[in-house]
């Protein structure tokens, strides 16, 4: 077949996408109050990323490709950095992230088993699990309850001679005091690793977070801010970090060629390393201990068109946000609403609420009528982390971890608090009828 037919015919295939997104995904049903259902989050898409996906397929490269490269590339110029690698997710991201950090390359700096990390207890669990199954010591601080972010003035208290890197997220987009990190931080030689997974196109005095740290990580699951189906990104502007970063992504070669391309240095068979023979193929060379984190080019292909879509979801967010806050003013007495961080310009991922004690309802109550009315709701995921399952063994022996303080808020959000979405594919009726049914539920 000459290259002019496969042409013709890729356009045709592109064509007929075009028409199946449009019949299979064109009309979709009306929102019903009461029969509906109120998803906390969801894909949002249109024929671009469809017809994106099968371009990519039918290249057949699969792995590491065209559309990955002009995705780290474009998406380290939205966040405002020079070097971004694609993942399979953002749980990936996190781990890729804290393992950079025990490289050997990095000296005295590095990461050890038995250093400290001061993270937040109130959380996603793989925000910590990187730091658990490497063997270093996470040392736990409470949050503020109307930001859900940790509380910057405890972070001097939970300092120690052991002390080598602050990991924090930002919870569902709202910024952490990026000024008072940063700073404690800077101050002691600390690494800060920034988990933006839930804050893609959050500002902090208007630069974007992720951008803030040594490292920053996303996640582009489904329900996040934009998608690609699994997937995340790891970013830096460290150029020590980022041939660190991209060797444990790929297998921990030292090696930069990506897939499919051969001796891009001109020296595959020139050099010495370690104590191989002189000579031997850089391409199966190992400078760190790795991983294969790579998502596929189809996955990529679709983060492309999801890229551009991203201001306006943004957008979507922060309107969805201001619209609940809004409606539920009445309910302030009762609940504990979202307070953006003083700097900060959230991009929303969800609506957190905390039940006030002598609201005259409790969160499982509100949860229950909620979801009876066919509202989604999610819990701040793992509440308080040490008293997940997962902590059983380390809690009981006292051993593996570290509490600064109390964890009072830490603690209030476990037992009472929750939070609904604000993700760009919910329309007015749908944020109205969710404030309804909260404020009915209250009494109000």
């Amino acid at each position: 077949m000459s290259q002019n037919e496969a042409a013709r015919l890729r356009a045709e295939i592109l064509d007929k996408v075009r028409e199946y997104h449009a019949a299979a995904f064109g009309d979709l049903a009306p929102f019903e109050a009461g029969r509906s259902r109120v998803p906390y989050a969801g894909r949002v898409f249109d024929e671009r990323e469809v017809v994106s996906l099968v371009d990519s397929s039918l290249d057949f490269w699969l792995t590491y490709g065209r559309f990955s490269k002009q995705f780290e590339e474009e998406f380290a110029a939205f966040i405002g950095v020079d070097h971004c690698y694609l993942v399979n997710s953002g749980s990936s991201a996190n781990l890729l992230a804290f393992a950079a950090l025990t490289s050997e390359r990095l000296g005295e700096r590095r990461i050890m088993r038995g250093d400290e990390v001061i993270t937040a207890a109130a959380g996603f669990p793989t925000t910590v699990a990187p730091i658990v199954q490497f063997g270093a010591i996470p040392v736990f601080v409470d949050v503020v309850l109307e930001t859900g972010n940790v509380d910057s003035t405890l972070l001097e208290a939970a300092l120690s001679p052991r002390t080598k890197a602050v990991m924090l997220a930002h919870t569902l987009g709202n910024t952490f005091d990026v000024d008072a990190v940063k700073a404690f931080c800077e101050h002691h030689g600390l690494w800060l690793i920034e988990d933006n997974c839930d804050a893609l196109g959050s500002k902090w005095r208007g630069r974007y977070t992720g951008s803030f740290g040594h490292i920053g990580t996303s996640s582009f699951y489904p329900p996040h801010h934009m998608t690609m189906g699994e997937g995340g990104a790891v970013y830096t502007s460290d150029d020590e970090l980022a041939a660190i970063l991209l060797a444990m992504r790929d297998w921990g070669r030292d090696c930069s060629c990506p897939s499919g391309v051969d001796n891009k240095c001109g020296k595959r068979f020139e050099r010495q390393f370690g104590t191989l023979p002189f000579g031997y193929d850089h391409k199966y060379v190992y400078s760190e201990f790795g991983y294969n984190l790579k998502v596929s080019d189809m996955q990529a292909a679709v983060g492309v068109e999801q890229l551009k879509k991203l201001p306006g979801f943004i957008e979507a967010r922060r309107r969805n946000f201001d619209t609940l806050t809004e409606l539920l003013a009445p309910a302030a007495d009762a609940l504990v609403l979202p307070q953006p961080t003083d700097g900060s310009e959230p991009s929303w991922f969800g609506y957190l609420m905390t039940v006030r004690e002598g609201a005259g309802v409790t969160r499982d109550e509100l949860v229950r009528a909620l979801e009876g009315a066919k509202v989604q709701t999610r819990m701040l995921f793992a509440g308080n982390m040490l008293r997940q399952p997962c902590f059983d063994g380390m809690r009981d022996r006292d051993e593996g971890f570290r509490v600064a303080g109390g964890l009072a808020n830490t603690d209030v959000i476990m037992n009472d608090a929750f939070w609904i979405g604000v993700y760009p594919g919910m329309t007015v009726e749908m944020l109205e009828y969710m404030a309804a049914t909260i404020l009915r539920s209250l009494g109000r």
